[in-house]
């Protein structure tokens, strides 16, 4: 074979041990016979090109033999692996070329001068470019589909990493879900502990002023029962005398109806004052049940006065050496309010009770010239009642002051108070009765809360 031709032919063969090996490396995979091929092509590719070097008729003939098999198989295998692109146009570009070499290798025994003729020559020459160009064309495509790959292959790693994510961020969200459930169960326990709690104090608040005001009640109830008792001893005096009268022989008519006259007033002034006792025994009633949350028609004057009286002997029942003035200032023909009147006495035997308090701590200093003074006026004020507790007692701190109506804020010494009274008083005042409940105070001078209540 010519130096010319095994320049021509041992780069090919160079190449097609390239593919050889390519065929090896494509996604699709090879039956095992076409993987056999594939490695038996390399071997053949490379005595093929040696065998070009050595030289010779015979030689030259076997080489161009082994040649026109290597490419045979390479046509096989690229068929084989059609599927992959760049295998097709490997194969488009071995036919033509494996063609003429097969036609070249018959003809050189049967007719030399056409083996040697140009027209064979010349279609060798444009198989061989035809086959370098489709073999630039699949180079390039693979390398397009090997970056496709390695595209695709990073797009699933991604996609695999976001449903790892996407797996591991639904866990962290039930997880998450799971804690905020156990803790919402664990929030309303506690919310449930606590409305019980509130509710524990709210009842000794509320027993804790139902002591204060049964102190208040057993001596105020004293003195109407001491006039019942005092009015019906005279009475059975009158009686009686009233039966001699009547036993002798004259009669004195005029006497007797002294006697009747008298026993009449002493019977209705034993009827007022067990109206009263029974009034005052009412108001314990009404203060210690559970409220029904029914308005009725109430005199503001009597029930501040009731309870201007029975918080001053509640005091007085505990500290018998505590003596203040009472200045009851009542507005003449108040119109009645309709209000829940257990409510509204809660409200003023609270206010009442501080008060006192405040005066009796103040008078504990020993200033001179002191007088304890607690004080309970009513007047209209266009369509509301307004109730004035006032007193000369210790005061408020004006830090405090925006703090008083919180519950369980207190100024008394721990034990002595719950916090829950001026609340309690401003919830009843201002979201029960639509009214207002307000304080103004001067630290060492005294305090004034102001109740108003439309009508």
């Amino acid at each position: 074979m010519a130096d010319s031709e095994f320049f021509v032919t041992a780069p090919m063969a160079a190449g097609l041990v390239y593919w050889g090996r390519k065929a090896l490396d494509t996604p699709t995979r090879l039956p095992q016979w076409d993987r056999w091929l594939a490695r038996v092509w390399q071997p053949m590719a490379v005595l093929t090109t040696l065998g070009l070097l050595v030289g010779g008729p015979v030689i030259g003939w076997l080489n161009d033999l082994f040649l026109v098999v290597v490419l045979g198989v390479g046509i096989a295998i690229g068929w084989r692996l059609r599927a992959y692109r760049p295998a097709l146009w490997m194969v488009a570009g071995l036919v033509p070329y494996t063609a003429c070499q097969a036609l070249d290798l018959l003809l050189r025994p049967l007719a030399p001068a056409w083996s040697k003729s140009d027209v064979l020559n010349n279609a060798q020459g444009l198989a061989l470019c035809w086959l370098g160009v489709l073999l630039l064309v699949a180079r390039s495509q693979a390398k397009s589909l090997k970056a496709e790959a390695q595209v695709r292959q990073l797009a699933e790693q991604e996609q695999r990493a976001i449903e790892s994510q996407n797996q591991t961020l639904e866990y962290e969200v039930t997880q998450r879900t799971a804690d905020l459930a156990r803790q919402t169960d664990a929030l309303r326990t506690t919310l449930q502990e606590l409305q019980e709690t509130q509710d524990q104090l709210i009842q000794r608040e509320k027993m804790a002023s139902l002591g204060e005001l049964t102190a208040g009640i057993a001596h105020e109830i004293q003195n109407p029962l001491n006039f019942v008792n005092n009015f019906a001893e005279v009475s059975a005096e009158l009686v009686a005398e009233l039966a001699e009268e009547r036993a002798r022989p004259t009669r004195d008519r005029a006497l007797e109806t002294e006697l009747l006259a008298d026993l009449r007033q002493n019977l209705g002034r034993i009827a007022q004052h067990g109206g009263r006792a029974s009034g005052i025994v009412r108001g314990m009633l009404e203060h210690s049940r559970a409220s029904t949350g029914e308005r009725a028609l109430t005199d503001i004057n009597q029930l501040a006065d009731e309870y201007l009286r029975l918080a001053y002997h509640g005091l007085r029942a505990k500290d018998k050496s505590f003596n203040a003035t009472l200045q009851p200032d009542f507005a003449p023909a108040l119109p009645p309010v309709e209000a829940v009147s257990g409510d509204v006495g809660r409200v003023l035997l609270n206010l009442l009770t501080n008060a006192f308090y405040a005066v009796q701590k103040r008078q504990q200093l020993g200033e001179p010239g002191y007088a304890p003074t607690v004080g309970v006026a009513t007047r209209q004020i266009g369509e509301a009642v307004e109730i004035k507790v006032s007193d000369n007692g210790t005061g408020i701190p004006a830090e405090l002051m925006s703090r008083i109506f919180q519950p369980f804020f207190t100024t008394k010494p721990s034990g002595e108070g719950t916090g829950l009274g001026l609340s309690l008083s401003h919830d009843i005042i201002t979201k029960g009765h639509g009214g207002t409940l307000a304080v103004e105070s001067c630290e060492g001078q005294g305090t004034t809360f102001r109740i108003t209540l439309p009508f």
